[in-house]
């Protein structure tokens, strides 16, 4: 079987598409790379869309923990606590049980035991609770001359906020929600190393991984294999982010432009 062959029958496995059956002998390098990229897939749809709807989320609790509004500045600190206080595989753990104990009274929870959906909300949430905790950080830091000024031409409420505070925030906030990002993709290999089960093999990039490394009983192989994956996946964000980032600080001279560096998270 040449390589054209195994990207062929195996490209688009963690998706249910092409050979159904895992390979059981002849692992070739061909098949380790292909496979485990076919796996981040899963790690890029987990990402992608838990950040982007993280972030309107992480938005509203920043507001909300900067609000004057008892119940709103209580319920966003709560979230944000409990979230960034208990450990991600511990969510996915508990939310899988949660998810299968709703399915039981209605149908209507059986898509949430899945991890395309469960996975994805856990990730939602956490990646809401770190972000808007950078964005309150972000927040506080806007310049007051800059409300000021925005007060003096006349700007209050929403237009404010909307072309004053909230583009500030944003550059402000940007580096380290960067890293935030980083760290993101790379919590997206604990979906199923967590109680969400991986439906007929069909797993993320992590999940290959180990299976050849079980097989082959060499590690050294199919994990350098999967962290150059996320090393090129790293260097795409660093390099969209610090487009964004650009774009952002834009009326700045270069020289006092924040920079986007990643900084890896030592624990979470």
């Amino acid at each position: 079987m040449s390589c054209w062959d195994v990207v062929a029958d195996y490209g688009l496995r963690s998706l249910g598409i092409g050979e159904r059956l895992l390979p059981r002998d002849d692992f070739t390098i061909c098949k380790q790379v292909v496979l485990i990229g076919s796996g981040m897939i899963w790690n890029v749809y987990f990402g992608v869309l838990a950040l982007v709807s993280g972030f309107f989320l992480a938005t509203a609790l920043a507001l909300g923990k900067a609000s004057h509004n008892r119940l709103a500045r209580k319920a966003s600190e709560w979230f944000i606590f409990v979230f960034r206080g208990s450990p991600l595989f511990i969510q996915f753990f508990f939310a899988y049980f949660l998810f299968l104990s709703l399915k039981s009274v209605s149908p209507m929870f059986g898509a949430f035991s899945s991890a395309w959906l469960g996975a994805l909300v856990v990730l939602f949430l956490n990646t809401a609770a770190y972000s808007g905790e950078i964005f309150y950080g972000a927040l506080l830091s806007v310049p007051k001359g800059d409300v000021e000024a925005a007060d003096a031409y006349g700007f209050s409420g929403w237009p404010r906020f909307r072309r004053i505070i909230w583009p500030t925030m944003l550059r402000l906030a940007w580096p380290a929600y960067t890293n935030e990002a980083i760290f993101l993709f790379h919590a997206t290999t604990l979906v199923y190393f967590s109680g969400f089960p991986a439906l007929q093999q069909r797993g993320d990039a992590l999940y290959y991984a180990n299976y050849f490394a079980d097989k082959t009983f060499n590690p050294f192989v199919a994990y350098p294999i999967l962290a150059g994956y996320f090393i090129v996946l790293t260097l795409l964000i660093i390099w969209l982010f610090g487009a964004i980032n650009t774009r952002l600080n834009r009326h700045l001279p270069s020289g006092r432009r924040a920079k986007v560096r990643y900084r890896p998270n030592l624990m979470r």
